[in-house]
């Protein structure tokens, strides 16, 4: 089968491997789109520390059900569209022992610690896979970087007398704005991309900030979401929150980042981290696309075959602000 995979910084090459089947409790899985996050650009830029050498990446997935092996429930049918929660959990560590196996501090990401999803097939427990009735194809792929966003409105604890802001439109973001509007708060979304703010806004945001304008009067957020993973956006976020208010924190920083700790202690603030996403925080998405009204069109910034994928991740990587998700097409019938 074809797959793609990173030798080295700044190269992806399509190669061909063996054919996986499904064994005792896996399920066989026909990829057909799988979604270029910043995880993956950051490991063909060579910056990923935690990817595995040569790694196969990839693990935002829309998928069929190609096969099952034994011992895997009958709710799983060939031809079924599912999704992928592609963390992995030790069972042992004190996040599992208290149930939030999202932050497991042994997890293994698919197409960064273990090889991903970019291949015409994988096989995987069953326990990972996500029936996703009612959601195209291309739209599953979009399914786990919206799931991280609305886990964050969960950290965050957003009710509907809520204020969110949330600092970062890319699909992360955009994400936690959904959920966010969806539960009823006033949302502010702060991009330096006018395109980003624009889609914020058409998804329901009530106030739009250009971050590379000076504050403007808004009303003060009680609840702030970081989703860019820089300095200055995790500064602003500790300022802008309101007293008592909470700071939940997605991205992560390419380094040590000075904080102004003398207003989180003046304003006691929570500022709690946000990892990953929980099978319910897929489930909401779910729901909420089967809804429809969501322009989830204007999330995919470009639809590329394998062997396109090393000029779409230079064009990514020339203008990074500009782009939500690149989806690989892994079976063009579909």
């Amino acid at each position: 089968m074809k797959a793609l995979q990173i030798p080295q910084a700044r190269q992806i090459r399509l190669t061909e491997l063996p054919a996986p089947t499904a064994g005792p409790g896996e399920i066989l899985l026909q990829l057909c789109y799988v979604g270029f996050c910043g995880s993956d650009l950051n490991t063909w830029r060579g910056r990923n520390a935690m990817a595995k050498p040569e790694v196969i990446p990839g693990h935002e997935i829309g998928a069929l059900v190609a096969a099952t092996g034994p011992d895997v429930p009958d709710c799983f049918q060939p031809g079924q569209v599912v999704t992928v929660n592609p963390y992995t959990n030790c069972g042992h560590c004190a996040a599992c022992r208290a149930g939030r196996y999202n932050a497991c501090e042994h997890n293994e990401t698919l197409g960064v610690q273990r090889d991903g999803a970019m291949r015409e097939y994988i096989a995987l427990p069953w326990q990972k896979i996500i029936p996703a009735e009612g959601v195209s194809l291309r739209d599953a792929a979009l399914i786990e970087p919206m799931s991280v966003g609305f886990h964050a409105v969960s950290r965050g604890q957003v009710t509907d007398s809520d204020t969110v802001m949330v600092i970062g439109c890319g699909m992360v973001g955009l994400g936690a704005v959904i959920r966010a509007v969806k539960r009823g708060a006033t949302v502010i979304a702060a991009d330096l991309d006018p395109e980003k703010l624009r889609l914020a806004r058409d998804l329901g945001a009530a106030y739009t900030y250009n971050t590379a304008m000076p504050w403007q009067d808004l009303p003060a957020p009680n609840v702030v979401i970081e989703a860019v993973g820089a300095a200055p956006t995790y500064r602003l976020a500790i300022e802008q929150a309101d007293f008592c208010g909470r700071v939940v924190c997605i991205g992560y920083a390419k380094g040590d980042v000075e904080l102004p700790t003398a207003l989180i202690v003046k304003k006691e603030l929570d500022v709690r981290g946000s990892r990953n996403a929980t099978p319910s925080d897929f489930e909401a998405v779910i729901r909420i696309v089967r809804q429809g009204g969501l322009p989830l069109g204007s999330f995919v910034s470009g639809i590329v075959k394998p062997a396109e994928a090393q000029a779409a991740l230079e064009r990514w990587d020339a203008d990074p602000g500009k782009v939500f998700r690149i989806l690989t097409q892994w079976n063009t019938e579909n």
